[in-house]
């Protein structure tokens, strides 16, 4: 790699980083509170749709962009092949990293049982309350991570 791509990377990681945690920020502070304002069944058809769009969508390209690229530079900075500070380089890949698990292993999992269910059903009134809860409180734990992780890698970067 060109030392200027090496210099940008984690730059460009970070960004992708704080670009996703502000996106998902966005469903902790307002989306999230206005669905469980509606009733269980508008709130749930609502949050159905959204999640069908929501991996078609441009987030995906930060959201994923910031694993992809800063596990690159979390491996380049644990073999000492990219400037900057190590520790601040490899601690913001693996937030970025935990970001992208939280996202995999526990939002995708609830995401698809929400859109199992017929939105009018008894289980989805059910299932609704638990899962607006815990998802969000789940979110804000994925944003801590990627804003965390474009902080540090930003600040570890040897870019000017």
């Amino acid at each position: 790699m060109t030392s200027q791509l090496l210099n940008i990377l984690p730059l460009a990681a970070g960004a992708a980083g704080v670009l996703a945690g502000g996106a998902l920020f966005s469903f902790s502070s307002f989306v999230m509170p206005a669905l469980r304002d509606l009733d269980v069944e508008s709130a749930v058809h609502a949050m159905q749709a959204i999640n069908e769009k929501a991996p078609r969508s441009a987030l995906m390209v930060p959201l994923l962009g910031s694993a992809a690229a800063g596990s690159v530079v979390g491996a380049l900075a644990l073999v000492d092949r990219i400037p900057g500070d190590r520790v601040l380089l490899v601690s913001g890949a693996g937030l970025a990293i935990a970001a992208f698990v939280t996202t995999a292993a526990y939002h995708v999992p609830r995401n698809n049982a929400l859109a199992s269910l017929d939105f009018s059903s008894s289980a989805a009134a059910a299932y609704w309350p638990r899962y607006a809860q815990t998802w969000t409180r789940m979110n804000h734990v994925r944003v801590a991570l990627l804003l965390s992780s474009g902080v540090f890698l930003i600040a570890g970067s040897s870019a000017p």
